[in-house]
């Protein structure tokens, strides 16, 4: 029986690793703004024109999240929150709408604290999960507003660069 190998283009693995290194510096230029980040734009521009090279480059930035600030509760929620994000993106990849765009992005801001209360739900049960969350509703909505805003300013002239390079 032949021994079947991943192949993987040494351009990918260069892709995959700028990927990451562009949305961990956005995440330490913007770490002294609570809940404004660009992760999410990041991740759904990378989806829509890198394609399933995004694939390998979130569980990546997880791991790195994971090291950096250490494997917290909070780490579990990334497991399933941007993957989400991403399957999201791919469902929607055809449409070139930057309102669209800003909704989807705006409304993961809104929802991530209901994301990161689901492992609340496993280990302190339904009303712990719902405290946490409402408890964190301020910074969903200031998560979801500059999510929104952020992808409404940033999408076509972003957009329009990824058109014109060929990578």
């Amino acid at each position: 029986m032949k021994k079947e190998t991943l192949k993987i283009a040494t351009r990918d693995i260069a892709l995959i690793a700028l990927f990451v290194a562009i949305i961990e510096v956005c995440k330490f230029a913007l770490a002294n703004l609570a809940n404004i980040e660009l992760t999410s734009f990041l991740l759904i521009i990378f989806s829509l024109y890198f394609g399933k090279r995004v694939y390998a480059a979130v569980p990546v930035f997880i791991l790195i999240e994971g090291v950096v600030y250490g494997f917290g509760l909070w780490w579990i929620m990334y497991l399933y929150a941007w993957p989400l994000l991403i399957l999201i993106t791919r469902i929607f990849k055809k449409n070139d709408s930057a309102l669209l765009w800003a909704v989807v992005s705006g409304v993961f801001g809104l929802l991530f604290g209901f994301l990161c209360a689901i492992p609340y739900l496993f280990m302190g049960g339904i009303s712990t999960a719902f405290s946490w969350w409402i408890a964190g509703i301020p910074f969903d909505l200031v998560h979801g507003v500059s999510n929104f805003l952020i992808m409404l300013l940033l999408y076509r002239p972003v957009t329009k660069v990824l058109k014109k390079i060929k990578i």
